[in-house]
């Protein structure tokens, strides 16, 4: 049976979620969620897809769940992959959490901020003070990365697919790859891996729709 996954290009957290189904080989295709003509704040998406007005939401079977690292961990419990072994399990789940409330939820809401804005509706002291909170999780990223190939253990696991999730994106949001060597080495091993798309090639929804 094939997974269905609601998603759009534009979300780094659905990326996450869709990278993952990509590097378990699964059978997956995705379902365009219209976010910004505000799909997910109508009655229906939040009865019938997901209460909570987010996305992504996968769909396999009878079973329905939203929050990336959820479904991170849905996946690697069906198919035993990227969950880490023994007790790196906890290292890696200790990175999908520091991610997803020290990095991913920051650079989300400044790249809103700074890119799907109008200019003028653009909090400049907000962006700057979430900037300076980004600049913080980057050297902690990269201090990590200094010696390793990945986040944890001796290949890819979840670690890596959460943390990655907003760095691949084209639009600024004051992460330079350059700026942090070991992040960038990282990011293009994990790129060279099979399976790997960026995200506009691999779901549904770009930035040039709506231009």
């Amino acid at each position: 049976m094939t997974i269905k996954l609601h998603c759009f290009g534009e979300s780094g957290h659905s990326y996450k979620a869709a990278l993952a189904l990509q590097f378990h080989g699964l059978d997956w295709e995705p379902v365009k969620v219209d976010f910004f003509n505000g799909e997910t704040r109508t009655p229906e998406y939040r009865a019938n897809v997901n209460e909570m007005g987010e996305a992504p939401v996968l769909v396999d079977g009878d079973i329905r769940l939203s929050q990336s690292g959820v479904i991170q961990q849905y996946l690697t419990d069906k198919t035993g992959k990227l969950g880490g072994e023994g007790t790196d399990r906890y290292e890696v789940l200790r990175w999908v959490l520091w991610d997803n409330h020290k990095l991913s939820s920051f650079a989300g809401i400044t790249r809103f901020l700074m890119n799907f804005l109008p200019e003028d509706k653009r909090p400049a002291e907000t962006i700057a003070f979430l900037q300076g909170r980004l600049k913080g999780a980057y050297a902690i990223l990269d201090a990590h990365l200094d010696g390793r190939d990945w986040l944890v253990g001796t290949g890819v696991t979840n670690a890596d697919l959460t943390c990655c999730g907003y760095l691949y994106y084209p639009e600024p949001f004051g992460f330079d790859r350059k700026d942090w060597p070991n992040i960038d080495a990282w990011l293009t091993r994990l790129s060279a891996q099979p399976g790997w798309k960026a995200p506009y090639d691999l779901m549904p929804g770009n930035p040039s729709d709506r231009a």
